[in-house]
């Protein structure tokens, strides 16, 4: 917007100078002479008509140096101000006024100064401006192969020429280099989106299209071709550089068109990539004939514009639409540049730098669409993956449920068999050792005998409520009530039971443990007191460390099949124990008394569960 604002401007400007046309004359004819490098007097013969603007390699095509033109009018009036334009001076040159310098670039000898993308204006007036007729001289420095010349002159009023001069600089050069300036801004910007997505080449090879081009842009404002130290040097580098903007850029519309020729891309890359180095290697020759390669070259650009184009209208893609629409102006225009570069007539400006806003606009576009492609493609992945959790999370559910409800059978089976054990190792050995008294009393038990043994059935089922009850229960005052249960029982078959307690107070093993202890500890008493035939019996329950010990060991018969290893498991009451042990984190040793009658059962059981 800002280049369409100030070319507006510059019309505006130049306005008065078609209004009053009248007021300015034309200098379409001259003499010239053409002169050695050093040559800072005119000669005084040679001298040959010319039209302007002339490009003398079409009358001496061989020569590098210098030409001296000289233009002759007459002036009504010298002390009113008059402006004189310039319209082009290729390469560089120094304008005399009736033989005074009244302009002159930094360097007429190689390397040359650059001021042939720009008019000359100047505001004469006495004692330079003469009444009668006056001479210009204009020495032009350049060498044949780039198109040495002399623009026409205007001489007239200073208000037209100066609007004509501001609105030519405005096309020239200041175009020019605001377009520039946008490119590597806009190079910049691309190439940290494809930094930040490497997947999207097509963002690399359009920024490296847009810095090369830009390259090859400041051949529209340098004054000077450093750093190289010749013309030829500069001109073979800007036409390096177009090789180079042309390939990149070949390749940005394949990667765009989703399109991979890998084969056809190196070669494009590797050509491109020759020229620039005989560009920086063999300038001498590759400057002055940049012809050779810049004319295909630009013929390239055009069928990939084409094929580009005709691709966008084929394949319904908005963003190619879009972006082939914004390079149609910008090919057209390039027409008039392209018989601006080849002499075709006799324009000078070069009008491309006006259309680059469409591309800025094109790629703006496109970002814009990718992006919001993107946005939807999220939007709508995410809506699915909703979708998905929602479905999943329905299944799980479900799922949970269905667990659920297996655990809570396995639970009651669990409960039932653990129901069962306790049945087995608390209750059924108090009923049986109630049984056996029963059995061994007279035949009619008294009835305070009978209430002690209902009692201690009693307090037998008192172990599994408070063992459950209590969550945090003291394992020695659980296991208090037993001794005194246990004791009475072995007393009665005279068995001499007794009880070790080391360290046990304060230790908690929780509700299950501390049944499955109590309950084990139970089945080893009841054992005794049935099977072993005993006299004696120690249980011994000893805290070291983070472990707890449990020993019950009798003076018994000993094990069935007695031996020093291990007992053989038979029997429900001795399944249980191991169930009980294994529940504990435990193993359940049962074993002969070493050396003495007996059994003895341990167990090494850690406190931590």
């Amino acid at each position: 917007m800002i280049r369409w604002c100030w070319l507006l401007l510059a019309l505006a400007l130049a306005m008065p100078a078609h209004a009053h046309g009248d007021g300015v004359l034309r200098i379409d004819r001259a003499e010239a002479v053409r002169a050695d490098w050093n040559a800072w007097q005119p000669p005084a013969v040679g001298w040959e008509p010319v039209a302007l603007a002339d490009q003398w390699q079409t009358r001496w095509p061989a020569h590098d140096g210098v030409v001296w033109y000289r233009l002759r009018w007459r002036q009504a009036d010298a002390a009113q101000p008059t402006g004189l334009l310039l319209d082009y001076t290729c390469m560089a040159a120094a304008v005399y006024l009736n033989g005074s310098l009244i302009d002159r670039d930094a360097s007429l000898v190689e390397p040359l100064s650059r001021r042939w993308q720009v008019p000359r204006y100047f505001l004469l007036q006495s004692p330079l401006l003469r009444t009668g007729e006056n001479e210009l001289l204009v020495r032009v420095s350049g060498l044949a192969a780039y198109q040495p010349s002399l623009g026409v002159v205007d001489v007239g009023d200073p208000r037209i020429l100066q609007g004509r001069f501001r609105q030519e600089m405005l096309i020239r050069h200041d175009l020019q280099l605001l377009d520039s300036a946008i490119g590597f801004v806009l190079a910049a910007v691309i190439g940290l989106f494809w930094l930040l997505r490497r997947t999207e080449t097509m963002y690399g090879w359009y920024a490296l299209s847009a810095v090369f081009g830009r390259l090859y842009d400041t051949n529209f404002f340098a004054t000077s071709p450093w750093p190289f130290a010749t013309t030829d040097g500069w001109q073979a580098f800007i036409g390096g550089c177009y090789a180079m903007s042309a390939a990149t850029h070949a390749v940005f519309l394949l990667r765009f068109s989703e399109r991979r020729w890998p084969r056809f891309e190196r070669l494009l890359l590797g050509a491109a990539t020759a020229v620039m180095a005989l560009a920086l290697l063999w300038p001498q020759w590759m400057g002055p004939n940049r012809n050779v390669y810049l004319v295909p070259t630009i013929a390239f650009l055009y069928l990939v514009s084409f094929v580009f184009m005709g691709y966008a209208l084929r394949s319904g893609r908005r963003d190619c639409q879009v972006l082939a629409l914004c390079i149609v102006v910008p090919v057209a225009v390039s027409l008039h540049d392209l018989g601006v570069y080849m002499g075709w007539y006799g324009g000078v400006s070069y009008l491309g730098a006006i259309t680059s806003p469409l591309i800025v606009l094109g790629m703006g576009f496109v970002l814009a669409y990718r992006f919001a492609r993107t946005m939807q493609r999220v939007e709508g992945f995410n809506a699915e993956l909703r979708h998905e959790v929602q479905q999943a999370t329905t299944q799980l559910a479900a799922t949970l449920r269905q667990q659920h409800a297996l655990e809570l059978a396995h639970s009651r089976a669990g409960e039932r068999l653990q129901l069962v054990r306790d049945l087995h190792d608390g209750f059924g050995g108090t009923l049986v050792g109630a049984i056996a008294r029963m059995e061994q009393a007279p035949q009619e038990m008294p009835h305070r005998e009978m209430v002690a043994l209902l009692r201690g059935m009693r307090d037998d089922l008192r172990l599994v409520i408070d063992s459950t009850a209590h969550e945090h229960a003291d394992l020695a005052e659980l296991i208090v009530p037993m001794r005194h249960r246990a004791s009475q029982l072995l007393d009665a078959a005279g068995i001499d039971a007794r009880w070790h307690l080391d360290d046990a107070r304060g230790v908690e093993l929780g509700a299950n443990r501390s049944l499955d202890l109590l309950r084990l500890l139970q089945e080893a008493l009841t054992n005794v007191f049935k099977h072993s035939r005993a006299r004696r019996v120690d249980i011994r329950v000893r805290r070291s460390g983070d472990r707890l010990r449990l020993q019950v060991e009798d003076d018994g018969v000993g094990l069935p099949a007695a031996g020093t290893g291990a007992a053989a498991v038979g029997g429900a009451g001795l399944a249980s124990m191991r169930q009980r042990a294994h529940r504990l984190g435990a193993e359940l040793d049962v074993r002969a008394r070493d050396g003495a009658p007996g059994t003895r059962v341990a167990l090494d059981v850690p406190l931590a569960g």
